[in-house]
């Protein structure tokens, strides 16, 4: 399938707003993109065109966002390019979409201290171990078990 991937770098102009949804959580937000140029003859940074997209999360990648995003952060937003045209009250509107595949602060304008969010598990689902997917090359089962044993936690540097 060809989807049109894109990498987009503004900042958040709408709070991001949170839903309870039955396929999962969702949020969108509005991202502001403007492009910048230097006006040679003023010898200034002047604004141009900006571009407004509709950023939808979904999953996980939604309830961080609603966590970690406030309105006026510069952010990255990676995903699908969705144009879409339709007609309200006899006007033609366009509007551009980005299906969200990953969303970051851009660290060009600042800081930010990444913290691990916690999942949210399927209610009644019992949580299931990775299968193991190699088979050992001598076919033991002590090997196919030790094989299937999550990686250890890994060191934390302080």
């Amino acid at each position: 399938m060809n989807e049109t991937m894109v990498c987009a770098v503004g900042r958040v102009a709408t709070q991001p707003v949170y839903r309870e949804v039955a396929s999962g959580p969702s949020a969108r937000f509005r991202l502001a993109a403007t492009a910048r140029y230097w006006d040679r003859e003023k010898n200034v940074w002047t604004d141009g065109h900006t571009n407004f997209f509709t950023v939808w999360a979904n999953r996980q990648l939604a309830t961080n966002t609603a966590a970690s995003l406030t309105v006026g952060e510069p952010v990255i937003v990676q995903g699908r390019l969705k144009v879409r045209s339709d007609v309200r009250e006899g006007q033609n509107w366009t509007s551009a979409d980005i299906d969200a595949v990953a969303i970051g602060h851009d660290l060009a304008w600042g800081t930010s201290a990444f913290r691990r969010g916690t999942k949210t598990e399927t209610a009644g689902a019992p949580a299931q171990s990775e299968p193991n997917w190699e088979t050992p090359p001598d076919g033991s089962a002590e090997t196919a078990a030790a094989a299937a044993q999550p990686p250890s936690e890994p060191a934390v540097l302080t």
